[in-house]
Order: C-alpha cells, then sequence, then structure tokens
C-alpha cells in the first residue's frame, strides 16, 4: 500500500464516519468534546476532582457514540474521562425544533 492508497483509504472512512454521525446525532441529547476525542451521549456528569491551577475534570457519559474511524463499535454503554484540559458539553436541539 503507498502513500496515496493509505490517503485514499482515510479519506473514505472519515466520509463514512460523517456520514454515520449525521444518522445517529437525532438520537441522542447531549455533544460532548474533550481534547482528545468528540461524543454524542444521552447522560453527562461532568466533576471537578481536584482544585488548584490545574483542576482536574471527570466526565461520565452513558448510552455514548465516539468519533474515532479506527474503532469497530462506536456505539459503548458508559465512557469514563479524566483529563486537565477543557471539556465542552452542548445539549443538542430535539429533533422536532
Amino acid at each position: 500500500m503507498n502513500t496515496d492508497d493509505l490517503e485514499q483509504f482515510e479519506a473514505e472512512r472519515e466520509l463514512q464516519l460523517a456520514q454515520e454521525y449525521q444518522d445517529v446525532v437525532g438520537m441522542f441529547r447531549f455533544a460532548v468534546e474533550t481534547d482528545r476525542r468528540f461524543y454524542l451521549a444521552n447522560t453527562v456528569d461532568v466533576a471537578v476532582r481536584a482544585d488548584g491551577a490545574r483542576p482536574l475534570v471527570e466526565v461520565t457519559l452513558t448510552d455514548a457514540w465516539v468519533w474515532d474511524m479506527y474503532r469497530k463499535s462506536r456505539f459503548v454503554p458508559r465512557v469514563r474521562v479524566m483529563t486537565f484540559k477543557d471539556v465542552n458539553v452542548e445539549e443538542l436541539p430535539k429533533a422536532d425544533e
């Protein structure tokens, strides 16, 4: 496999992932972005575990979908993220809005 083949493969996987996102986004209530991943989830709990200059943030997601083109299954029942970085949680509009 040469470089062009690999780039074509990755571009196709990214397109498939974007299409899957469009298909599933309506099933979820929240969009969550961390420094490493993007998630869709129906339940999100954010807790600060350590105060200070760099607070430790724990994010627990249930009934989630993970934006990751290399995962076999992007649907996961529970995700726990520990980070010192920013976490963005957005409530998604309902399908009928």
